[in-house]
């Protein structure tokens, strides 16, 4: 009877498992009853799960009680209770939540849904692991339509520019705008880990809301604040070693030799062919100094090596700590950071420290106070060697005496030791101090609000330098210092109200700026002792004084309304008057409208494509501004020129008008229209825009030369027309999402061009065609940045039928006009120096707690884009015997025919300029990270630990010969480097 109870207890035990495991079986279907293929479906706390079929269907096993998690790409992740069914139909949601997110468009925020105009966000968290001290670093190949150029120095800022040129002599900047006012100091004051996003605007509907200052587009910075919760705290710390993407040098000893002997290639070799060496040949007797002789007439013994005793290995050392949190009252973001950066060269060296506060708060339920604010202080103390010299100088020679003493001039010549210009008191700082306090006041009408902006940027640069040296060697000191301030108010009524089908938003502003610069020098020469250095000028010989100051004002007045209908139809019109101290007295104040329209067609009835999830069409078009640089408009006046009255008299300072002023200066004007379209396909899997724009720009600031009997050198005027046309394409793809496993795409390209249309109309030599302007390289149907030059063909080569004037080892020049002589004539268009398009991919995989991203970064010029200049030609002299070369420079000899650049015996009779494709394919960024679990980060009381690795510049593949095709450089410019970064970040 007991055993016969235990196995009936089993029995019912047995069943009462078997009843908990359901067969379940179901339809997953979207919002408009179509089936979903691939979607994930698993058990709540279980391994168990499947994906749908090609119908939508799946099959699984769960207990009654059991949730069933069921997530797919585009739609909101649901939790299903089983609740003992054996058949569980789901419908799952599109999420939209990305359509909803906001971005900042100037003046306000607008949802990405309501957009009518080019405004894109930055994905700066992807690369926030890259070795960058600059948040440009983070976003160049980034977004379409934005270029960011190379950083070759330690805490440099990279050059940037929106959708091309669109000025000769006008303004040419790009318009930062951080936390909602213009900032004018350098972007290397900015602690990269501060900034919560980056919003790009791009075209003249977006950036009407700056008039004339955003001619150039719009980088729109926004730093992060606290948000409700208790205190959380995060500490980073990274560490980055660096080195140059081309291990070149200088030519040690016997390449240096070799040098010279190529030199004398008829000498040093024999006949015919001057490829075998000739043992007579007397090398000592061909360098051309002393010092690279010793008393005995033989070479210098030295070999020694400036390069390695000018460079180093850079690094770059990050201490970044955050606190931010809040009530639902006030919230809070206290930031510091330590950057500590060392260049290739020596002295190249950026040192950080930086503090920030953000703090808003709601005093009243009608009253909100808010405080950006932060202070970063810059020391770059130490002066570099110069580089050509660190170059030129011959490894037969050393830089130091008997006695350990500086050789001021190594060769005997005026070719200076380059460690003259590094052995020097050197200090140099900059601080800078931003604070913009915010009031927004809600007024009795509901969604009428005011709001207040007081924007405030000081910077103060000293710059103190003793040398020694200086002075032919009898000692030089200074003391500069810079100051700099400007301060910003904005008054800004907005209203938000949505009235049935009805929504509108608007915004009037009234606002005005104020800029003030002033510099002050104090220079001494000649000191009997350099002990006291710069801070004891008054011991000088002979003592000057130099200042400076500008200041310049603005006010403007804006309205914009954006009106949206039944979610669909969406228009935003905007008008912005702006006026400016710098124009002339006839032209202050210009007026600069603009109007978009967009549509959303995937919200029709009428649409009925399932694979299209969302489409919006949008079209814009206005005209936008460009303002001259302060007192363009005037007389100038020049104030070296120097008198002397009498035989014996003393020089007296005088001055005299270098430049005749012009009353009609006009604002430059450039009228343009943007069509986009974006869109999401395949249950929101892909994701991207196309945008098209063209744009006319017309009465182009431009300084005009004057004849010289006129008295006068220049005048500031209007004239000429520019085109500037460029597409643009932006997808990303969710190739794979899984629970474990997630793989995203993101790919951006984009073109640019443009052409001088017209520039004065003049036709001096009657042929019926606008003349050029040849001397300031600028031709009409050309692109701003043409190429004009001589077509080259290779290097004559011995042997060669070789026209009078040009030898063997010169550049071959074609013959363009077919007269049988190289002219001036011959020249001809060779290309531009703007590339053809770029583009850049972005993969991010991420599996369990591993994340590793890579981004390629490519800029290509097309048949005849993106030229630089890249040229040696080297003779027979002095100079080119005595100084030094890169070893990797690659010059003619009869041992070497086919040498990209020349070296010749005898000076040809023209010496052109070779220019070469920049094009390049980069592994610019990877970044791999490990997330530790939250079972390990809970035991030591932390809520998130990551470990990161990253690396910079790993791969370039380019045919440009030099240091970098980006940095447009040769060898004898700033190496771009390459840089592993390990380091980990801490959050309580």
């Amino acid at each position: 009877m007991k055993h016969f109870l235990i196995w009936i207890f089993l029995f019912f035990f047995a069943m009462s498992g078997f009843a908990q495991n359901l067969n379940i079986k179901g339809q997953i279907t979207d919002t408009s009853g179509e089936s979903i293929i691939g979607v994930n479906v698993k058990v709540k706390g279980k391994d168990t799960g499947t994906i749908t079929d090609i119908d939508g269907n799946y099959h699984l096993q769960a207990a009654p009680n059991d949730i069933l998690v069921v997530s797919y790409i585009g739609f909101i992740t649901q939790e299903v209770p089983v609740k003992n069914r054996t058949v569980v139909d789901i419908r799952l949601i599109e999420d939209v939540k990305a359509l909803d997110e906001v971005v900042v468009v100037g003046y306000g925020t607008q949802r990405k849904a309501d957009l009518t105009g080019a405004v894109i966000r930055a994905d700066i968290k992807t690369l926030k692991r890259s070795p960058n001290s600059n948040v440009l670093q983070s976003l160049q190949g980034n977004v379409p339509g934005l270029n960011i150029g190379q950083v070759t120095n330690s805490g440099g800022t990279p050059s940037m520019s929106i959708r091309g040129t669109n000025t000769l002599g006008g303004n040419k900047d790009v318009l930062v705008i951080l936390d909602g006012i213009i900032y004018t100091s350098s972007l290397s004051s900015i602690n990269p880990d501060d900034i919560e996003s980056v919003d790009i605007l791009k075209d003249a509907s977006s950036t009407a809301v700056y008039g004339a200052q955003a001619a150039n587009g719009v980088v729109m910075i926004t730093t992060k604040k606290g948000v409700e919760g208790k205190p959380k705290i995060t500490f980073s710390s990274s560490y980055t070693f660096s080195n140059p993407t081309h291990n070149y040098r200088p030519m040690n000893r016997e390449e240096y030799l070799d040098n010279v002997r190529d030199f004398y290639y008829t000498e040093a070799f024999l006949g015919p062919d001057y490829t075998t060496p000739n043992p007579d040949f007397d090398l000592a007797s061909k360098l051309p100094d002393a010092p690279l002789r010793d008393e005995n007439g033989n070479v210098s013994p030295y070999n020694y090596n400036w390069w390695d005793e000018g460079t180093q290995s850079g690094h770059l050392f990050e201490n970044r700590f955050n606190i931010s949190g809040g009530s639902k009252s006030i919230n809070y973001m206290l930031s510091y950071s330590n950057t500590d950066q060392r260049g290739f060269i020596v002295n190249d060296d950026f040192k950080r420290n930086s503090v920030r506060l953000n703090l808003n708060a709601e005093v009243a339920p009608w009253w909100k106070i808010g405080i950006q604010t932060f202070g970063a202080f810059v020391n770059q103390d130490g002066a570099e060697p110069g580089l050509w010299n660190l170059i030129t100088q011959s490894p037969l020679i050393e830089p130091y005496d008997a006695d350990g003493k500086i050789k001021p001039y190594p060769f005997n010549t005026l070719d200076t030791n380059p460690f003259m210009g590094s052995d020097i008191d050197d200090y140099e700082r900059h601080n800078y101090f931003f604070g913009n306090i915010s009031s927004e006041i809600k007024l009795p009408l509901k969604g009428l609000v005011y709001r207040l902006n007081f924007g405030n940027n000081y910077r103060v640069d000293n710059h103190f330098q003793a040398s020694q040296y200086g002075y032919n060697l009898q000692g030089e000191a200074y003391k500069e210092h810079t100051g700099y301030y400007d301060y910003t108010i904005d008054n800004i009524l907005a209203y938000n109200a949505t009235f049935g089908e009805h929504h509108i938003d608007a915004t009037l502003l009234y606002g005005a700026s104020e800029r003030k610069y002033d510099y002050t020098k104090a220079l001494g020469q000649g000191f009997t002792r350099m002990t006291l250095g710069y801070n004891s000028l008054e011991q000088a010989t002979t003592r000057y004084v130099y200042s400076d100051a500008w200041r310049e004002a603005l006010c403007y007045q804006m309205a914009r309304v954006s009106y949206r209908l039944k979610d669909r139809y969406l228009i935003t019109g905007t008008v912005r008057r702006d006026g400016f101290s710098g124009f002339a007295a006839n032209n202050k104040y210009a007026t600069f409208p603009s109007i978009a329209l967009g549509w959303i067609i995937s919200e029709e009835s009428f649409f009925k494509i399932p694979w299209i999830d969302y489409l919006k069409l949008r079209g814009g078009y206005g005209i936008s501004g460009n303002q001259t640089s302060r007192y363009k408009s005037l007389s100038t006046v020049a104030s070296e020129i120097r008198y002397i009255f009498g035989d014996g008299g003393k020089p007296v300072i005088g001055q005299e008008i270098s430049a005749l002023g012009n009353n009609n200066l006009k604002w430059e004007k450039t009228a343009g229209i943007n069509l986009g379209l974006d869109f999401t396909i395949l249950g929101q899997r892909l994701t991207g825009s196309v945008e098209y724009y063209s744009t006319t720009t017309k009465d182009l600031l431009y300084d005009v030369a004057l004849p010289d009997i006129t008295g006068f050198s220049k005048i500031a005027s209007n004239l000429g027309k520019i085109k500037n046309k460029g597409f643009e394409f932006i997808l990303t793809s969710k190739n794979i999402q899984t629970s474990d496993f997630k793989w995203t795409t993101s790919l951006n390209f984009s073109t640019n061009s443009n052409k001088i249309v017209t520039l004065t109309g003049e036709d001096n030599d009657g042929d019926g065609i606008e003349d050029d302007n040849i001397s300031s390289n600028l031709f009409i149907g050309q692109p701003i940045s043409a190429v004009y030059g001589y077509v080259v063909d290779g290097i004559y080569q011995l042997g060669d039928d070789i026209p009078a004037g040009f030898h063997p080892g010169n550049y071959r020049i074609v013959d363009m006009t077919g007269e049988g002589e190289i002219t001036p004539e011959d020249r001809v268009i060779l290309g531009k120096g703007d590339p053809a398009y770029r583009f850049g991919i972005m993969n991010t995989l991420e599996y369990k707690n591993f994340t590793l991203s890579f981004f390629i970064n490519s800029v290509q010029g097309g048949k005849d884009g993106y030229l630089a200049a890249n040229s040696s030609s080297l003779v027979r002299d002095q100079n080119n015997l005595r100084w030094n070369r890169i070893s990797a420079w690659d010059y003619w000899s009869p041992r070497n025919p086919d040498a990209v650049y020349a070296r010749s015996i005898s000076t040809p009779k023209i010496t052109p300029t070779v220019y070469e494709d920049r094009s390049f394919v980069r592994l610019q960024d990877v970044s791999l990270s490990y997330a530790f679990p939250k079972s390990v980060t809970n035991k030591v009381g932390l809520s998130e630990i990551d470990l990161f690795f990253s690396g910079k510049n790993l791969l370039t593949f380019t045919k440009w010969h030099g240091w970098d095709p980006e940095a447009g450089s040769t060898y004898s410019g700033r190496p771009v480097m390459r840089s592993f970064s390990f380091g980990v970040s801490l959050t309580y």
